[in-house]
């Protein structure tokens, strides 16, 4: 039987980043002139990729004379090649759209190109003076020739919850601004001086007024939509008043399994995108994936 998160997108490989090559300062001058190397176009949350009937895969290229005058970023080796992330241009086709297609390899360096390439666009200039910054370290680092300072790609925790009350039921919730019928467990950043878990707590509480105990982390998942770590877990409510908080969320109601098939049978409720740890958390819940009517009608029936 498959675990939910064996196969989570952008967690399933450790990637060979070559990072000991980021302290040569002529890494990518090196790398530009290497008939081995590949490049991959990243921008825009998107990536080069190419379509082969149900799946995909990069679509990366030798290196070109015009990437002479563009940011790169060395992502590791790929295969038999050191691959490059070519930043600031055009994609092509939207990383969330495709990286489940991916293999586990290819996925995630697809998705530290999309977080390199929002890093780098969103961080041109030093927090500290202000002066214009330049990539260093391979595109792992910008460093300010004003002050001498170095910086690196920022990454935001945010934990993501699957809270279940006494009769099992999950607890379900409408962020402000999403349309009618999208519905996805609670998540929130991580503050400063907090734990993940109390992260959790905090995050339950204010969203919907609920307590909860038995905080329990499931997995973790890079998302590159721009730079989080997203950081599943379950947790056990003590009560089962629900009151959203009006802001952040505009709705929340809790489950049972009949009732989520039900509800998604009839198109009530849009399942998440299987890209997302948060699919995966509502499938562990769940007992089995929510594509197939034959798997909605089965617990119907429990």
């Amino acid at each position: 039987m498959v675990h939910p998160f064996d196969e989570l997108v952008f967690s399933g490989a450790v990637l060979d980043r070559q990072a000991h090559l980021r302290a040569d300062p002529d890494a990518l001058e090196t790398l530009r002139r290497d008939p081995a190397a590949r490049v991959l176009e990243a921008g825009g949350m998107a990536v080069a990729v190419e379509r082969s009937g149900d799946g995909a895969r990069l679509a990366t290229r030798p290196v070109e004379p015009g990437d002479a005058g563009r940011d790169l970023a060395l992502l590791g080796r790929l295969g038999p090649h050191l691959l490059l992330a070519a930043l600031g241009g055009d994609g092509g086709t939207p990383l969330r759209q495709v990286a489940d297609l991916l293999s586990p390899q290819e996925a995630g360096h697809a998705a530290t190109a999309v977080a390199l390439d929002n890093w780098h666009r969103t961080h041109p200039r030093c927090p500290r003076c202000g002066a214009q910054t330049e990539l260093a370290q391979a595109g792992w680092v910008r460093h300010c020739p004003q002050d001498g300072s170095d910086h690196h790609p920022r990454t935001d925790p945010a934990v993501i919850m699957a809270v279940v009350d006494a009769d099992d039921r999950l607890l379900l919730a409408q962020g402000a601004g999403w349309p009618q019928g999208r519905m996805s467990v609670l998540a929130g950043f991580v503050e400063p001086g907090e734990t993940l878990a109390g992260a959790v707590a905090r995050e339950v509480r204010e969203e919907v007024g609920v307590d909860v105990v038995d905080v329990t982390y499931q997995a973790d998942q890079p998302w590159p939509f721009p730079g989080s770590l997203m950081v599943g877990f379950t947790a056990r409510a003590t009560s089962a008043e629900l009151t959203p908080d009006g802001s952040e969320i505009a709705d929340a109601r809790w489950f049972t399994r009949a009732e989520l098939a039900d509800a998604f049978e009839r198109g009530e409720l849009r399942r998440p995108a299987p890209v997302s740890i948060s699919a995966r958390l509502i499938e562990q819940w769940f007992g089995g994936p929510l594509t197939r009517p034959s798997d909605i009608g089965a617990v119907r029936a429990l």
